[in-house]
């Protein structure tokens, strides 16, 4: 799998993912809607960490410098 995420893109992932996980911890609530953002926050800390995104594969979409 060939990078197609800038740094840019998985800084701002990441960045999002973080406050998105840090906010539902602090919430407290414990629902559908609450696990669902949680596997959403994993899969952007997933993509920033590797560099890669399987959508912007589908879509053709490249953001990083190498692809």
């Amino acid at each position: 799998m060939e990078q197609n995420v800038g740094m840019l893109d998985r800084l701002s992932r990441a960045v999002v993912a973080l406050a998105l996980i840090f906010t539902l911890i602090r919430s407290g609530r414990v629902d559908l809607t609450t696990a669902l953002m949680l596997v959403l926050s994993g899969a952007l800390l997933s993509t920033a960490s590797s560099g890669y995104c399987a959508l912007y594969t589908h879509l053709g979409i490249s953001t990083s410098d190498k692809g």
